[in-house]
């Protein structure tokens, strides 16, 4: 019998032996007692009943509960971006809106929103429209609106993270009008050429803007303090575009100021010289601490979140010196791409060492490829890979990206039968503290 129950009834037993003792018979105050503590027997296996009934209407009524009972992680960052290229989320309120209460619906505690794209923003900016006349991309349904402004009303009342995705980078179009306002800031190759052809008919002509320059770090700081004084975001992000193709660096500016700090001598012809690759990425990484400062100062509280290639790609492919950053403090949050169709080149990535010293510090998740308009992915091959970040107690992942969900939210449903709570980094910091 429980200890309430015990108590209860001794109080009971004991206000009728008070009576019974003065007037009555005690064989009649054992005829009493025996009755009582049948009854109360009773009654404590209906309060037994009881209890369990409502355990079972909370796991079933509150999530969190109801994921702890699953065996799921009750805090686990679920993320979805959401794009303006083969994607029309982005392009009325209505169709943003009815994404927003999707993604709820799906249990999606996240959203990472496009805002800077080949060269042009797609929220109203002053920054821009100062440093090169336009204040927003030319796009004609972010005409007239503040897409940004929208999705964070939206998200915010549906319990979603909001945080804007400065997705282009340093990247920018070749045609746009930043390109041709200032086509002193951007870098090249040895050959003079600035120009990469992607996409499946060559149709995206990008050039990329040299982060040596201090108006092109100007540029970027204060778009990315714009966002944070102006909305109520709760982070930013910058990704893999947030470096410098190696085979860059050899146009007019950045070959000056190598010969200046060298001696005069010029930069190597091998683009993957170390001293050549390290001297590079300590411009970047002098632009992310900039970044930073402005941020923090701002709104002290406001993710950082990065959303990188794997480290050794980065790093030898963009100058990108990303697992610096995080040892430095500089990162908040961190999504790494890992976009493999395999399961064991996923899993490969997955277990580098480096991925498991950064999540002792921060919160790591997982970008998880669920499709490209030239690319179907199986809602299988999704399935593996959630169920394989959750195995390695890794933090979360985010999806790219939101069009390429399909017509599958029951396949998500199951992955995600809960809400669950973002981890953040100072729980891991505790919890590293307490362990």
């Amino acid at each position: 019998m429980g200890t309430l129950q015990g108590k209860l009834l001794s109080r009971i037993l004991g206000n009728v032996k008070y009576r019974y003792m003065h007037g009555q018979s005690l064989a009649g105050w054992q005829a009493l007692k025996t009755k009582n503590i049948a009854r109360w027997r009773r009654r404590g296996r209906s309060l037994l009943l009881m209890f369990l009934g409502l355990a079972i209407a909370l796991a079933t009524n509150f999530p969190f509960l109801a994921a702890a009972q699953s065996g799921l992680p009750t805090s686990e960052l679920r993320g979805v971006w959401l794009t303006n290229v083969d994607s029309d989320v982005l392009f009325s309120r209505q169709k943003l809106d009815a994404a927003i209460q999707r993604l709820q619906r799906l249990n999606f505690n996240t959203i990472y929103p496009t805002v800077w794209h080949e060269g042009s923003t797609l929220y109203p900016s002053m920054v821009t429209k100062q440093a090169f006349g336009e204040s927003i991309s030319p796009i004609p349904e972010l005409q007239n609106r503040d897409m940004l402004a929208e999705a964070i009303e939206l998200g915010h009342a549906r319990n979603l993270t909001v945080i804007p995705w400065f997705e282009f980078g340093l990247m920018s179009e070749e045609r746009s009008e930043l390109t041709r306002k200032h086509p002193e800031w951007l870098t090249a190759r040895k050959d003079g050429s600035k120009v990469f052809i992607y996409g499946d008919r060559k149709q995206h002509h990008f050039v990329w803007l040299n982060p040596l320059r201090p108006e092109v770090q100007n540029l970027l700081v204060d778009m990315i303090a714009e966002v944070v004084s102006k909305y109520k975001v709760d982070g930013i992000q910058i990704d893999d575009h947030f470096g410098m193709p190696v085979e860059l660096g050899y146009d007019d500016y950045t070959v000056n100021l190598y010969k200046k700090q060298h001696n005069g001598n010029p930069p190597p012809d091998d683009i993957n010289d170390p001293e050549w690759v390290h001297w590079r990425s300590r411009f970047i990484t002098d632009l992310m601490v900039r970044i930073y400062s402005a941020v923090k100062t701002s709104k002290p509280n406001c993710i950082i979140s990065l959303s990188p290639n794997p480290m050794k790609f980065s790093y030898e492919n963009y100058a990108q010196d990303w697992y610096r950053w995080v040892g430095l403090g500089f990162v908040d949050e961190l999504l790494v791409q890992v976009y493999r169709d395999g399961l064991d080149t996923f899993l490969e990535e997955l277990d580098r060492p480096e991925l498991r010293r950064v999540r002792r510090r921060i919160p790591v998740g997982i970008g998880i490829l669920t499709g490209l308009r030239v690319k179907k992915v199986g809602i299988g091959q999704i399935e593996r890979q959630v169920r394989a970040t959750r195995d390695r107690n890794f933090h979360g992942f985010s999806f790219f990206f939101y069009e390429t969900l399909g017509n599958r939210d029951n396949a998500f449903q199951t992955m995600l039968p809960a809400m669950a709570t973002r981890p953040d980094k100072r729980s891991i910091l505790l919890t590293k503290a307490g362990g």
